[in-house]
């Protein structure tokens, strides 16, 4: 299916590997359920989501010595910093100007008025399909869909990680230079959702922000919790424009599809126009957002592929 190279250290593991390796993910499947349960998935801090990733990584490869294990620090540390200052930083994308709330509507309505009688689709998918007090089967994938987005990037990074540095520092350089495309956009175009939108009037119909509902109804009160405490947060109200949630699930398929064959591409888009389903709906993000988000990835890949490029060539001319 992939072109995806393996490194020497995956080579056909022996009876008493895999043994190891299936008790060792066991161990760690069972705490990090565990976890979930009782305090939540861990999404606010990079720090929570790199450190069950490790932990990961050692139950997979614990026949390695420590300082292979150690290495995954040395690596992982200098990211999950930059993401730690991401993470904290874009809480301020009001400060420096007000945010910006009608053309998103505008811009929704004048792709999708035609279909959906002159709303936003948010609007329009939430008659169609929102019950309040009742949380609906397919708002319990949209749930899981939306909440993949904390985990998702990190996962294929530390598994790339694994299989190909190469691959994995390319993934990487991609990643971070999306997430500060986006913060710098936070603060220059602060952006606020549809459902602030809804609660501010500047939408005539209401918008429920829904995009946690589907954890009561698993029974998961305490994930959902965590996610409802992360958007609580005040200082983070507006930063919507471009939709990170969308623009990291659109990167992680297509940083992959130049590797598959054709026929695998609709498979893996599945997952971005899923993302883009759930952000819509919950009233999460517009299309416009959405849209941009696309456009950042397809910069992003544009500008660190002439990058890497350039610095091949150079390497190439002074060696």
């Amino acid at each position: 299916m992939t072109t995806l190279d393996s490194p020497p250290e995956t080579a056909e593991p022996t009876p008493d590997l895999r043994k190891r390796r299936v008790v060792g993910l066991a161990v760690w499947v069972v705490a990090f359920v565990l976890f979930v349960a009782l305090v939540g998935i861990p999404t606010s801090d990079p720090l929570e989501a790199f450190g069950w990733l490790w932990l990961a990584t050692i139950a997979w490869r614990s026949h390695r010595p420590w300082r292979e294990h150690l290495r995954f620090l040395r690596d992982w540390l200098p990211v999950v910093a930059l993401l730690e200052i991401y993470n904290v930083t874009r809480g301020s994308a009001d400060n420096l100007f007000a945010p910006h709330v009608t053309p998103m509507i505008h811009f929704d309505e004048w792709l999708f008025g035609w279909f959906t009688d002159g709303r936003i689709p948010t609007i329009w998918l939430q008659q169609h399909l929102y019950h309040p007090g009742h949380v609906q089967w397919w708002e319990v994938v949209v749930t899981l869909i939306y909440t993949s987005h904390f985990l998702t990037v990190p996962t294929v990074a530390v598994i790339l990680w694994l299989r190909n540095r190469g691959l994995s520092y390319r993934f990487m350089r991609r990643w971070v230079v999306l997430s500060v495309a986006g913060l710098i956009t936070y603060f220059l175009y602060p952006a606020a959702p549809p459902w602030w939108a809804s609660t501010q009037g500047y939408l005539t119909e209401p918008v429920a922000r829904i995009s946690t509902d589907g954890w009561s109804a698993l029974g998961l009160h305490s994930a959902g919790n965590t996610l409802n405490a992360l958007q609580a947060d005040q200082s983070n109200l507006v930063a919507a424009m471009p939709s990170l949630h969308t623009a990291y699930a659109m990167m992680a398929v297509a940083f992959f599809l130049p590797m598959v064959r054709r026929r695998w591409w609709p498979v893996l888009l599945a997952y971005p126009l899923a993302m883009t389903f759930a952000l819509v709906y919950t009233g999460e993000h517009y299309v416009a957002d959405v849209l941009v988000g696309w456009l950042y990835v397809a910069l992003t890949f544009t500008v660190v592929g002439l990058g890497e490029r350039w610095w091949e060539r150079r390497r190439a001319a002074l060696s």
